[in-house]
């Protein structure tokens, strides 16, 4: 399977709450080493790197990675919101395919403030202004955040055409503590009950406050190889990425006043299906996924967007647990963001790292046994969705 892009190594640093938190240049550096050391090489062999950062300043990422050596390579900032991150790795994916570089390390890193997510330029037109306008005709003003409208809008939105039973969403969270309580890195990793969810207090629709992602601080890393080099070089190879695809809005996404689109429904489901189509494979052959939980009613649609379960049919897909260990698949065994964080920057690397740990078979209580196929998926308001398939080769 010559070509292949290999993902040689893996790395990241526990998440925090902001007021636990170091700053970014600190995490980043040590996310970026510790993918470095997983992959077994020098910063020196490293020929291009990008990072993923949202609410830093310009050039951050080489405030993180000048700590490791100043080498002269390029590195390239990227944002593009909650996909930060898996955008960089998108790039960087690109780089080694093109065959313009043969060892690329990708960055991400968030220092958070606490409390709900907001824009912080008022002297300039927002980049959520249409989507704004949506939201306010579908479903009129509110004081609640304006991520917190969107999706639980867009909860609301299917909870009304297909009917759901109060607790459904609520069980997503329950099953992400319980995922979380065995993962190291995860910043909640105490078990909730159903009714612990629905009694936290109400955020938007049928949001509560534990079925909503809490503000992170975290960072994570991978080095990405072309499988040439790797060879050359004595690294690993059983790890590579087989397909992947970026997707952005459609006219649909503001023009069908679905809330479910606003938040990306389609952008996720036209990348998934690209992803399917590239790699000769459907949505039956992926066991374990990581997806961008940041509300329940994200995760939700999510099930639907990557075909893990026909349209209409998620809250059965929910309550028969085949979202969880014994069930089809396993989503987020990593405690997604909702338990292990969502530091905007890092999510979709740290996303890159449980999978390519659960392909190794590295991922101690949280392993998915028999692990072939990874899913990601990770999406930013905006809008951007990302979506990768890991393969064990070899």
């Amino acid at each position: 399977m010559a070509g292949l892009v290999t993902v040689a190594g893996v790395g990241m640093i526990p998440f925090k709450t902001p007021k636990n938190s170091t700053s970014y240049d600190v995490m980043g550096e040590k996310a970026a080493r510790s993918a470095l050391a997983d992959a077994g090489i020098d910063y020196g062999l490293v020929q291009q790197a990008y990072v993923g950062d949202v609410y830093g300043d310009s050039c951050c990422g080489q405030a993180a990675l000048y700590g490791l050596g100043q080498t002269g390579i390029p590195i390239v900032n990227v944002n593009n919101n909650c996909s930060t991150g898996s955008s960089a790795l998108f790039l960087a994916r690109q780089a080694i395919e093109s065959g313009m570089f043969d060892c690329v390390l990708v960055l991400g890193f968030e220092q958070m403030q606490r409390g709900a997510l907001a824009t912080h330029w008022q002297d300039r037109p927002s980049p959520f202004a249409r989507f704004d306008e949506v939201a306010l005709a579908v479903q009129g003003a509110s004081d609640a955040p304006f991520a917190a409208q969107y999706f639980g809008g867009a909860g609301a939105a299917y909870a009304k055409e297909y009917g759901l039973a109060e607790d459904t969403f609520a069980k997503i969270a329950v099953k992400a503590r319980r995922h979380a309580v065995n993962n190291p890195y995860a910043v909640f990793r105490d078990p909730v009950t159903v009714e612990e969810v629905l009694a936290s207090p109400r955020i938007y629709g049928p949001l509560t406050r534990l079925q909503c992602c809490p503000p992170t601080c975290g960072a994570a890393a991978a080095v990405l190889c072309s499988e040439e080099f790797a060879r050359r070089h004595g690294l690993r190879t059983d790890v590579a990425i087989t397909a992947q695809a970026m997707a952005t809005d459609f006219p649909s996404t503001l023009a069908d006043a679905d809330m479910r689109k606003v938040v990306g429904y389609d952008m996720s489901k036209a990348a998934a299906k690209q992803v399917y189509e590239q790699a000769g494979i459907g949505p039956e052959d992926v066991r374990v996924v990581e997806l961008h939980d940041c509300f329940t009613t994200n995760e939700l649609l999510t099930y639907e967007a990557l075909g893990l379960t026909p349209e209409g049919t998620a809250e059965k897909f929910v309550c028969d647990g085949d979202n969880t260990y014994g069930g089809r698949v396993v989503t987020n065994p990593s405690g997604g963001l909702l338990s292990k964080g969502h530091p905007l920057g890092a999510t979709g690397l740290a996303q890159c790292a449980e999978l390519v740990w659960q392909l190794r078979g590295h991922a101690e209580a949280r392993q998915v046994e028999g692990t072939t196929v990874a899913l990601q998926h990770n999406i930013g308001l905006g809008g951007a969705a990302v979506v990768t398939l890991y393969q064990k080769v070899g």
